[in-house]
């Protein structure tokens, strides 16, 4: 097995320990740079009608599908 480099950013899964370690030690700039980073990102370019409290309906109805 080999070491994967790890690079942290933003994410809605929680971290896993590495991750967050390499997180907390970035600086608060190198921080918000991931951030922006990930926002950029032309997934969060797409314009929606949807609410947030749509959007979060909706993954909690998936959730429940899934779990039977």
């Amino acid at each position: 097995m080999t070491d994967a480099t790890t690079r942290a950013i933003p994410s809605a899964l929680p971290p896993s320990e590495a991750e967050l370690v390499e997180w907390q030690a970035l600086s608060r700039e190198e921080q918000l740079a991931r951030y922006r980073e990930v926002l950029q990102h032309p997934d969060c370019q797409r314009i929606s009608a949807s609410t947030m409290s749509d959007i979060r309906a909706e993954a909690q109805r998936r959730a429940a599908v899934r779990r039977g």
